[in-house]
């Protein structure tokens, strides 16, 4: 599915992309000026932040001796692979720090493991473009996986390893109540629960809840006991306002210009109160923890929330930002609205408006805002 917030600070991509009334959006396919083949390098680089800490994961605690007793092969899957090449450079370093494990514990082994490698995404992602990119130096066996990830989608006991980043926080689809104008979480004139009221805000947390209940249940069939799940997505401390945030403002600032261009008469009002970005970017350590342990399939070996953005010695480049974000969203955008010349102006707007206020969003992008969560399968 597709992806998640944004490039910077967090990035956005991945498996569960935005939803309108139409229905779910990939990422943009292809490898042309907007597509996310072009545009994830900040997801990447969010991502990679990450390397380190799985490694050590990998050497500490993963199960090799379960593989080996049954197999020389070792399944891995990335749930939201997107259209590359982010999910190659993960793949490969995932099965770099294996390797390392079992060469560190079988010096003297002329046993080599083997790899297969499984790229999840919805059914509409472009897995053409996927493919058509796969390293020709690759060492493993590649599969493609479509459906989604929040229902089982392997065989019980298949997997050794499960990655997935920059995707949970998308959730598959908006919560019933933001759709009903006499509800509390009737959502007029925004077009997410930032700077909502309390109702919305609740609403888009118990679907974050119940889809996070169904993604661990399933990961739970499906990986072998003592198998690894390595989860890297969007949060917040508990204590932050979502608003306070630069993906808090830009998804602000959407809204404002959507509003703008309802009173120019580019768009109608009621487009906008039904336009909802099912995105729950504000998951705290405390529910994550809450909900591993409602599963009770698992152990929490590792969770915490970092600065995706900390390797940043530049300020942020507004122009880049913004397409990363369109490579994201503009599928649910023109599905909604209908119109390429609504999403043009959107983008347009919305890049003016962060370079009005890069000073701001500048600071604000030291934050703790990606969750890094490693889980082990109960044997």
């Amino acid at each position: 599915m597709p992806p998640e917030p944004m490039p910077i600070c967090p990035p956005m991509s991945g498996e569960n992309g935005p939803k309108t009334a139409t229905g779910l959006s990939p990422t943009n396919g292809g490898n042309g000026t907007y597509s996310y083949y072009e545009n994830s390098y900040y997801q990447r680089i969010a991502a990679k932040f990450e390397y380190q800490k799985i490694n050590d994961e990998i050497s500490e605690k993963f199960n090799i001796e379960n593989v080996l007793s049954l197999s020389r092969t070792v399944r891995i899957a990335d749930l939201g692979c997107a259209t590359g090449p982010n999910t190659f450079i993960n793949m490969q370093n995932i099965m770099e720090a294996i390797k390392h494990k079992h060469k560190t514990l079988n010096p003297n082994s002329s046993t080599a493991l083997e790899f297969q490698v499984f790229f999840n995404d919805l059914v509409t992602n472009d897995f053409n473009t996927l493919f058509a990119s796969l390293p020709k130096d690759k060492d493993y066996f590649a599969a493609g996986v479509p459906g989604s990830f929040r229902g089982q989608i392997f065989p019980e006991s298949s997997l050794h390893f499960v990655y997935t980043s920059h995707s949970l926080h998308w959730l598959s689809k908006l919560p019933a109540e933001l759709e009903e104008e006499d509800s509390p979480a009737w959502n007029k004139g925004r077009v997410h629960y930032t700077s909502a009221p309390d109702g919305v805000v609740e609403a888009y947390k118990s679907q974050f809840s119940k889809e996070m209940e169904k993604f661990l249940e399933a990961r739970a069939k499906e990986l072998v006991g003592g198998g690894m799940l390595v989860m890297i997505f969007s949060g917040a401390p508990k204590e932050m306002h979502l608003s306070s945030t630069a993906n808090g403002a830009m998804l602000d600032f959407m809204a404002s210009i959507l509003m703008e261009m309802v009173q120019e008469g580019m768009i109608k009002e009621s487009q906008v109160d039904s336009f909802n970005l099912p995105l729950y970017n504000s998951a705290t350590p405390e529910e994550i923890k809450g909900l591993v342990e409602r599963n009770g399939c698992f152990s929490i070996e590792r969770l915490e929330l970092s600065t995706p953005s900390s390797w940043l010695e530049n300020p942020i480049d507004i122009a880049a930002w913004m397409m990363h974000v369109r490579a994201a969203m503009e599928g649910s955008f023109i599905k909604h609205f209908g119109s390429s010349e609504v999403v043009d102006q959107v983008f347009t707007r919305l890049t003016k408006k962060h370079l009005d206020h890069s000073q701001m969003l500048q600071t604000w992008c030291n934050q703790k805002v990606q969750l890094f969560v490693v889980l082990k399968r109960s044997n």
